[in-house]
């Protein structure tokens, strides 16, 4: 069982970053699927979560209007839009899958966000 994010990077503010999970192991059509992240010294933030079939989202506040969280389920894959990114949104980004009491992690992927 696994899972791996990839698409992190440096940007410039106001620039966009696509991020992509994709699992093994296992399939993700009945998982919640998120987005997490976080920030040395800090605790690990929920940014973004859909629902198993795609028909629910929510946002952290912070994020609302900017990133986009959307997932393909015969590709085994969530993804997550990031648009006009602040300096604040520089973070390690991680996925997660939760279904019931069974929860799987990625390793994380980097976003820094600096001129």
């Amino acid at each position: 069982v696994q899972l791996v994010e990839s698409g992190g990077g440096l940007v410039q503010p106001g620039g966009s970053l696509m991020l992509s999970c994709v699992a093994s192991g296992f399939t993700i059509s009945n998982y919640v699927m998120s987005w997490y992240r976080q920030v040395p010294g800090k605790e690990r933030d929920l940014a973004a979560v859909i629902t198993s079939a795609g028909g629910l989202t929510n946002y952290a506040s912070s994020v609302k209007g900017r990133f986009t969280i959307s997932r393909d389920n015969a590709k085994n894959m969530v993804y997550l839009q990031m648009n006009s990114l602040k300096a604040e949104d520089t973070a390690v980004y991680y996925c997660r899958a939760q279904w019931g009491r069974s929860a799987y992690w990625g390793q994380g992927t980097q976003v820094t966000v600096s001129s």
